[in-house]
């Protein structure tokens, strides 16, 4: 039975979710094209009707994790993205986390192109924060406030790292997440209340 184009293209995309999750879990090395094909309810002959190559298919799992990641950040204030994001829920859900925690590590070896979906990965969780910042506080222009955003970035995501890095019963675990955490959101201005919002 013939495959019309719609569902050509769905069966791609769900193959790049399935991908993005596998990934996550696992890291590129750690799944193959036939395991990954099974998952998604398909043949490994199939794979390559699809993507030319399994570095294709890794940008592309890449920019879906991205897209899922940027939908939970946008607009939240940079204080409920922290609390979040070191929490031992995130640190415990690896397959469903963010990308770049679970695989930025790997992504540095990989080709341009899976590097290049992490840096617009990057830009979209910045783009995201910006919208819940409000208004650029105390005369900061939106250079610093954007160096800020990196830098919190790259805290959080460093200290992600680290703790996973860690057995999972370890106390260290949980200390680097407490810790980080807590220094973290000290760092951070409070938030601009929102407009229309009356004042407390």
């Amino acid at each position: 039975m013939k495959v019309t184009k719609a569902q050509a293209q769905a069966n791609r995309a769900h193959i790049v979710a399935t991908a993005s999750h596998l990934f996550r879990e696992r890291g590129y090395d750690g799944v193959g094209i036939a395991d990954l094909m099974a998952a998604a309810g398909f043949t490994h002959g199939g794979f390559y009707k699809h993507f030319r190559s399994k570095a294709e298919l890794m940008a592309e799992a890449a920019s879906c994790g991205f897209q899922q990641g940027t939908a939970r950040v946008d607009g939240l204030y940079a204080q409920d993205f922290v609390s979040h994001y070191l929490s031992r829920k995130h640190r415990d859900n690896r397959a469903d986390g963010c990308t770049m925690a679970a695989l930025s590590g790997d992504a540095a070896r990989q080709p341009a192109a899976t590097r290049a979906a992490f840096a617009a990965g990057l830009e979209s969780m910045l783009d995201g924060l910006a919208n819940g910042a409000g208004p650029p506080q105390d005369g900061n222009d939106d250079a610093d406030a954007r160096a800020r955003r990196i830098g919190m970035i790259a805290q959080v995501v460093g200290a992600l790292v680290l703790s996973r890095a860690c057995p999972d019963d370890s106390p260290l675990a949980d200390e680097i997440l407490d810790v980080c955490r807590t220094a973290v959101l000290a760092g951070l201005p409070a938030p601009a209340p929102q407009q229309g919002a009356p004042a407390t």
